[in-house]
């Protein structure tokens, strides 16, 4: 049986283990899972699809069920700086040699099954979650729903957060056949919660096929801003005066609305104080997601990497930062709609620095200065050997007042907090 003494072996050799990147598919994994956990019993399950708001709902849950004190595994993908982020305990990744024995069991099960670098952290996660005892598991779908391996698990409530066009290779390329997907988390009877204002009808319609009791943002629950604090409505349940979000955006109240009704649906089973509730949404914390570094010439940072996030990321920064000349550090993975995501900022951004990244997913200058040169962008400078000196020409045309934003890619992001983690 093969085996590694460290967890980058493992890593290394899972990428190159299977013939596809995304292999969307539920036999394997269920089917190695089954061998791994024959007598699996689950514990209570929050499954969180959607195509943005994703990692923030789920840290939100994991924030208001820390706060409750109980013990909380959620697993979560891709990770910013360190592999572990994906496999936290109490919100903290587990180590090294937890997800390398992990491993070990799931391959000395696996036999002939061949099974993506996705699918095993997706069954460690649930392996390691169950030895662990946790009273809950928080699960985020890595890609669409329905195929997805985080669906092997029923979960106990189902969180959609929003749809939009993204993974068209896979998902489609509309929303309805999008939505349809992402619906695939839902099962007969069991509580189907969406955060989107506009879900698609497929959506709404895979409710009504499989049963789910779906509820809708702005339709079964809601919220309203105050002056101070925000309220949150559901049937005859209320809850004034709520702290904002401790993650920015309008869109996260979005989210929090929904991890609330998520919340409370979970009541019977996982009982939450409104006291738990409260100190959850305040307390939470999530790199990468309009995170601010304060300095001289702040930098702000998001992996917003698709239309929908990148409009929601330029609505923040136009009503945080009016006024500010927007020196945008930049870079996207090559599958992405760069050219939609350049339109939207193109009124925010005083002027682009491409990053180029090593990652064999990314698009290069040469794709990139193309896709830069068909648009309406002009102040944009290439030639930069990485994101080093393209942030290095970034800050070196700031003046005091400027805001430096590094955006388009989780591994742009990481590469930006791994230069500051040397400062």
């Amino acid at each position: 049986m093969i085996r590694f003494d460290s967890l980058q072996g493992w890593l290394k050799w899972q990428e190159s283990l299977h013939p596809l990147v995304i292999d969307l598919g539920l036999e394997r994994a269920a089917q190695v899972f089954h061998a791994l956990n024959p007598d699996y019993v689950k514990p209570p399950t929050i499954t969180v699809a959607g195509t943005n708001g994703k990692g923030s709902s789920v840290a939100y849950l994991e924030s208001i069920y820390t706060a409750q004190g109980y013990r909380v595994g959620s697993y979560t993908s891709p990770h910013i700086l360190k592999y572990n982020e994906r496999i936290k305990i109490d919100g903290k990744p587990v180590s090294d040699d937890k997800i390398c024995e992990a491993f070990a069991r799931i391959e000395s099960v696996r036999g002939n099954t061949s099974l993506s670098y996705f699918e095993f952290g997706t069954l460690a996660a649930l392996d390691i979650f169950q030895r662990a005892g946790v009273d809950v598991q928080l699960l985020e779908v890595g890609l669409g729903g329905r195929l997805d391996a985080v669906n092997i698990v029923d979960p106990d409530v189902a969180l959609i957060t929003s749809i939009s066009i993204d993974h068209i290779e896979w998902l489609g390329g509309t929303r309805e056949a999008i939505g349809r997907e992402k619906a695939g988390i839902f099962r007969a009877a069991i509580p189907a919660i969406t955060g989107d204002p506009d879900p698609p009808e497929s959506l709404m319609q895979s409710a009504v096929e499989q049963h789910a009791l779906l509820y809708c943002i702005d339709k079964d629950f809601s919220y309203k801003k105050q002056a101070t604090g925000w309220d949150w409505f559901f049937a005859d349940r209320k809850m004034l005066q709520l702290p904002e979000p401790g993650l920015k955006g309008e869109h996260q109240y979005h989210n929090a609305s929904a991890v609330i009704l998520a919340v409370t649906k979970m009541a019977e089973i996982l009982p939450v104080t409104e006291a738990s509730i409260r100190q959850g949404l305040a307390n939470v914390r999530l790199a990468g997601r309009f995170q601010l570094i304060d300095g001289e010439i702040p930098v702000l940072l998001d992996v917003g990497h698709n239309p929908q996030a990148v409009r929601t990321l330029a609505d923040y920064v136009t009503t945080v930062f009016p006024g500010r000349r927007i020196h945008a550090v930049f870079s996207m993975m090559k599958d992405k709609d760069i050219a939609g995501v350049l339109e939207i900022m193109n009124f925010v951004v005083y002027d682009w620095f491409f990053a180029p990244l090593a990652n064999p997913r990314a698009a290069t200058e040469s794709v990139m200065r193309e896709i830069f040169s068909q648009s309406s962008v002009s102040n944009v400078s290439f030639g930069f050997a990485d994101f080093t000196e393209a942030f290095s020409a970034a800050k070196n045309q700031s003046q005091q007042g400027d805001l430096l934003l590094v955006f388009g890619s989780f591994f742009l992001v990481s590469e930006c907090l791994v230069e500051f983690e040397k400062k």
